[in-house]
């Protein structure tokens, strides 16, 4: 299917850019015509843009059918290479580009790919421009009138990032042990690096990507393959990336994963003792009872947002705070870069603990949670769930001060996700237990 079809009868762009199966969805075709739209979208004689990768087997080709299609609407098109995700944020508003793109598909399978694209302010594209790029696909834009820009390589691209990690966080690791996993992905080689720059001696596993084992068995995803290691490597603390290394999972000495919302409250509190949060802190509905608690317990105000971390950045943006995140491990601190970093997080993290072993730290005490998805037959069904709707304010009732749930429906799949946070796992399982039943019943 040529990419003007494919516009014609499906939206591209989910909340993270184009993304799907390799030669199914995402193809060079595809990539040629986006390449091309958002440089014309850009609106400058000759947009210069930087491109970053992961290291999945379909990325180079990608990556040279995107920098084609720039070229062909008249920009100049960098090739970074294999780099974080967050990269393209830096290097963006570093360089004085005019867009930065990132051929990822971050935590899915190698089969899978995607694109997605940063202002020149170092901030994913928001809504509206990404549909015009979508109707400029459409509309099979011709190529630039002035002429065919050119391809070049970035030159020095890695270390620019890692300089503007190191200049913004300068914690002195001399002395510490850390072992990390890299989930075979774009944080392989800026991982260890930035941590061996501050000091630290550092052990690396999944740091050898041979394009089809990215997030296999290992990375953020799955933090329990960390968690094993560390008990046996002797490192005081570990961190696991994701595939395009925009989030991270800690885990202490003693294997205990920690996830987004404690890495994000001991950023938090560590940033108002120094005076240093600005406003809040924007989380979503996903965030633990407990995180809210001890926000409130420390005078920190919290903004709670959808499921995403893009909107987590819009209500960062709109409200001229800093520091978000999400329980999955984006952490997003506007102070050092437009979007989620995991490796900027984990240097944050660092600063925040002051010296103190993760594993004597409890940032607050979370809540038990339980969830369950339930199949959704069609998607009128959950606004006409009258029954499942008075059982959920029943149990929000009992729960009052003390826990609560969520019903939401997925945005990727035909399914309805109820969410239980209760004092008890026993008595997050009755609740959850007595509203799948209401659901399945109602819903399917």
């Amino acid at each position: 299917m040529d990419p003007a079809s494919l516009t014609a009868n499906r939206r591209l762009f989910g909340t993270d850019g184009v993304r799907g199966p390799v030669g199914e969805l995402l193809t060079p075709e595809l990539a040629v015509a986006l390449g091309r739209a958002a440089a014309a979208e850009t609106r400058v004689d000759r947009p210069q843009v930087v491109i970053v990768r992961d290291t999945r087997e379909s990325g180079p080709m990608l990556e040279s059918a995107l920098a084609a299609g720039i070229a062909a609407a008249g920009g100049d098109a960098y090739l970074g290479g294999v780099l974080p995700t967050p990269a393209a944020s830096i290097l963006v508003r570093r360089h004085g580009l005019d867009l930065a793109a990132v051929v990822s598909a971050s935590h899915n399978p190698w089969r899978d790919n995607g694109i997605k694209f940063f202002g020149p302010s170092g901030v994913k594209l928001d809504d509206e421009i990404e549909t015009r790029i979508e109707q400029r696909v459409a509309q099979g834009q011709p190529s630039g009138e002035g002429g065919t820009g050119r391809v070049r390589t970035l030159e020095g691209a890695l270390d620019d990032y890692l300089r503007e990690l190191s200049s913004t966080f300068e914690p002195s690791l001399a002395g510490r042990r850390v072992l990390l996993d890299c989930a075979n992905g774009a944080a392989h080689r800026a991982a260890p690096a930035a941590f061996e720059r501050l000091g630290a001696t550092v052990e690396t596993f999944a740091a050898e990507p041979d394009g089809r084992n990215i997030n296999e068995g290992c990375g953020a995803i799955h933090p329990g393959v960390l968690a094993e290691r560390i008990r046996e490597s002797g490192a005081e603390i570990g961190f696991a990336f994701d595939g395009d290394g925009d989030r991270v999972l800690a885990v202490d000495r003693r294997g205990a994963v920690r996830d987004g919302d404690e890495i994000l409250a001991l950023i938090a509190t560590h940033l108002r003792r120094r005076d240093r949060l600005a406003g809040g802190v924007v989380v979503t509905v996903m965030t633990n009872f407990g995180f809210r608690a001890a926000m409130a317990d420390a005078g920190i105000e919290v903004a709670t947002t959808g499921v995403g971390d893009r909107y987590v950045i819009e209500e960062l943006r709109e409200r001229g705070w800093e520091l978000g995140g999400e329980q999955s491990g984006h952490v997003i601190w506007t102070a050092f870069a437009g979007t989620g970093d995991g490796i900027a997080a984990a240097l944050l993290l660092h600063k925040a603990l002051e010296g103190a072993d993760l594993a004597e730290v409890a940032p607050f005490e979370k809540l038990p949670q339980k969830l369950v998805n339930v199949e959704l037959a069609e998607p009128e069904a959950l606004d006409r769930a009258t029954e499942l709707w008075d059982a959920v304010g029943h149990e929000e009732s009992a729960l009052e001060g003390r826990g609560r749930v969520l019903v939401r429906p997925s945005g990727t799949e035909p399914l309805v996700r109820l969410m239980v946070e209760a004092p008890s796992v026993e008595e997050c399982d009755e609740i959850l237990g007595r509203l799948t039943e209401v659901a399945e019943r109602e819903l399917a």
